[in-house]
């Protein structure tokens, strides 16, 4: 994959689609300091003194609705982000032969200036097409742009049952900003034909890069200062890259299976997978009790509680196809049951949450041509707030007298309890705790507005709400199997005031940097025993501000393995991190692993160094240590190249201080007198 072409092509088309929105906007009578009143006269409407057809009216009441609420420049953007989205998607569908009419939408196979559809437009079936008003455009000769929309629409419709979460059914205000002239050869479609080989497009991998490059110049724009909550995602979310991810879900799904199954053929294929070290016997014992005998892949769940673009729980897709083939499972059922039964994910972002379940739909389409036909979706959570929602009249419309089941009980403090907890859904996401006593009546909830749904139309509209929000308590309600992460890196200076605020009620201690409180939230996720893995800033390891946190890993965790990259080796940022695995209870006296990379300098050399360790323990990167050793040295340091002779120095030696009280050394006590700048130097 030429991640360069992507570099170049997706910021420029982040400003393309917002210009190109922006002025479709303005073509309407709406603009960042004005919007021009709308009058219905008979057939048609007047904007601004121009005449355009009645159709559109709706559709620009509803724009207008969206500004006021959202503000001009968000939703422009937003609605610039989901035809970008919607574009990607057909780009990737027709070059993989996923489109059901089996014609490209954007491109012509052979290199025709405009896509292949028109070639066929008069034989489609789509949804919503009329065929007469093909037949018409198309003999007209010269309406090519107005026959090209409307195919686009209509393949935006079709896909609308399969893939509702990107693919909305476009008669709303997305359509009204698409522009008309999409023919042109300096188009939004043609930009993204002609900017990515089609060889790049080979792998699913691809939508995360795009994705992390359209938002990089909003990175830029807010990363070192306070960020707003609609920014966060922008200032906190990085591509992960994919030889740290095959660490991460290799060791903890794949060690899962693994403890059970030692002799599983599924080994082979995880390169980036740490054999366990030698264990003394008390802790063989230990790992035995906990390792259960059999495992039903069905029964393992997955969580990614900060998904993004989708790139750890594709990773998971893989290996878990590969335990439903050993264990036997026919092909064309596996897709379907991962979607369904293994992998979750929460995301704060509606545009990367598009993104990744289209990501997961891929790789099962992949593997069952009929997949989309099925309706499964992903379990993605894009999280949903209550903003607006009256708890007192949520409790009047759920609790109403249904014809021969009678009134509900549901009480109006739950229903509070629930609005509350998801006032900042968007800001606060996967950390949002649900308390005992509320998780135990969501499904009395959840049964009542069914019943509502089945039988009282005009109650269940006043209610439409409730059922997102209930979904997503339940799921953060629950426990997995295996959790892994690349969450969220914030500096609690940089944090809106409302996030600080509820870090420090919920995560005291441990809110430092969003990642600390996001470490415990993962733990907090796993079942008794079970594998956690996350890669973050590696400053928790030694810095004394997160200590709290150090100990908690140390005394309430098992960590398993950890690799600690060098200063540079993040190849799209800059930044000091680390990758570990680990369990969900505490085994003293387990002997970790660890990979050390600080003196291998470059993104380059750090997947490659970190497979040469892990082929080779002796190579002399690669290092074994009791975590419950940390603690003998102060401050409880994850420093697990030091030797036992280092460690007993702190044990048995006495600190400086207990000798001597340290003091200043020699000062000139007065710079301004005593030193010179350079200026005042004398050449001569």
């Amino acid at each position: 994959m030429n991640r360069t072409a992507l570099k170049n092509y997706a910021p420029q088309a982040r400003r393309d689609f917002i210009q190109v929105m922006t002025d479709r906007a303005a073509f309407y009578g709406i603009t960042a300091k004005k919007v021009e009143p709308i009058t219905v006269k008979g057939d048609v409407v007047v904007i601004g003194g121009r005449e355009y057809p009645k159709a559109i009216a709706d559709k620009r009441t509803r724009l207008e609705g969206r500004i006021q609420r959202d503000g001009f420049n968000q939703t422009v953007d937003a609605v610039a982000y989901s035809w970008f989205n919607r574009f990607v998607a057909l780009r990737y569908m027709e070059l993989h032969g996923y489109l059901e009419h089996g014609y490209r939408v954007l491109s012509h196979p052979e290199s025709k200036h405009f896509p292949e559809i028109l070639d066929h437009a008069e034989h489609l079936d789509l949804p919503s097409l009329d065929k007469n008003t093909v037949i018409e455009l198309k003999l007209a000769g010269n309406k090519e742009n107005e026959l090209y929309r409307l195919l686009l629409l209509a393949q935006c419709n079709a896909l609308h049952e399969s893939m509702p979460f990107l693919f909305e059914e476009i008669n709303d205000e997305t359509e009204l900003l698409l522009p008309e002239s999409l023919l042109n050869s300096d188009s939004l479609i043609r930009k993204l034909v002609d900017g990515i080989a089609e060889e790049d497009w080979e792998k699913v991998e691809i939508i995360g890069w795009l994705y992390q490059y359209y938002i990089s110049e909003k990175k830029d724009e807010v990363i070192g200062r306070v960020v707003a909550s609609e920014d966060i995602p922008a200032a906190t979310q990085l591509f992960t890259p994919n030889w740290i991810v095959r660490y991460l879900v290799q060791n903890t799904l794949g060690r899962k299976w693994l403890a059970t199954y030692p002799e599983s053929s599924i080994r082979e294929q995880m390169e980036f997978y740490i054999e366990p070290a030698e264990q003394e016997p008390e802790v063989q014992v230990k790992l035995k009790e906990i390792t259960p005998e059999n495992l039903n892949p069905e029964e393992i769940t997955f969580l990614d509680p900060a998904c993004g673009s989708g790139h750890i729980l594709v990773e998971a897709y893989d290996l878990f196809k590969a335990i439903y083939q050993e264990r036997g499972y026919r092909t064309k059922d596996i897709p379907a049951l991962i979607l369904q039964k293994n992998l979750f994910g929460f995301e704060i972002d509606d545009r990367a949450a598009q993104l990744a379940m289209f990501a997961l739909l891929m790789k099962a389409r992949a593997d069952d041509r009929r997949i989309l036909d099925s309706k499964v979706q992903p379990n993605i959570v894009c999280f949903v707030e209550s903003k607006g929602l009256n708890p007192a009249d949520l409790e009047t419309a759920i609790n109403q007298d249904i014809g021969g089941i009678g009134p509900g009980n549901i009480s109006q403090f739950d229903l509070g309890e629930l609005v509350d907890l998801f006032e900042q859904a968007k800001t606060f996401g996967s950390l949002i705790q649900i308390p005992p006593l509320l998780s135990n009546k969501l499904n009395a909830i959840e049964a009542r507005l069914a019943q509502i749904e089945k039988n009282d139309i005009f109650g269940w509209l006043s209610l439409k709400q409730l059922p997102d929000l209930v979904k997503q308590a339940k799921i953060l309600a629950s426990q997995f199997d295996v959790v892994v992460a690349n969450p969220p890196y914030m500096g609690n200076k940089y944090l809106p005031p409302y996030l600080k605020v509820f870090l420090k009620n919920k995560y005291l201690g441990f809110e430092k940097d969003l990642f600390s409180s996001f470490i415990i939230r993962i733990i907090h996720y796993c079942n008794d025993f079970q594998y956690f893995g996350i890669c973050t800033s590696f400053t928790w390891m030694f810095i004394s501000s997160f200590k709290n946190l150090r100990d908690k890993v140390i005394e309430s965790t098992n960590l398993l393995s950890l690799v600690q990259l060098e200063y540079d080796g993040y190849e799209e940022a800059r930044a000091h991190l680390c990758a570990f695995t680990g369990m969900s209870c505490c085994l003293a006296g387990y002997k970790s692993s660890f990979v050390r990379l600080t003196d291998f300098y470059g993104a380059h050399l750090q997947g490659p160094k970190t497979l040469e360790a892990i082929q080779n323990k002796n190579c002399g990167w690669f290092f074994e240590a009791k975590p419950s050793d940390f603690k003998k040295i102060p401050g409880s340091p994850i420093a697990y190249w030091v030797n036992e002779n280092f460690r007993k120095v702190f044990e048995n030696g006495n600190p400086l201080g207990e000798i001597a009280e340290p003091r200043q050394g020699m000062a000139t006590s007065d710079n301004n007198r005593f030193l010179r700048t350079w200026h005042e130097v004398n050449f001569g």
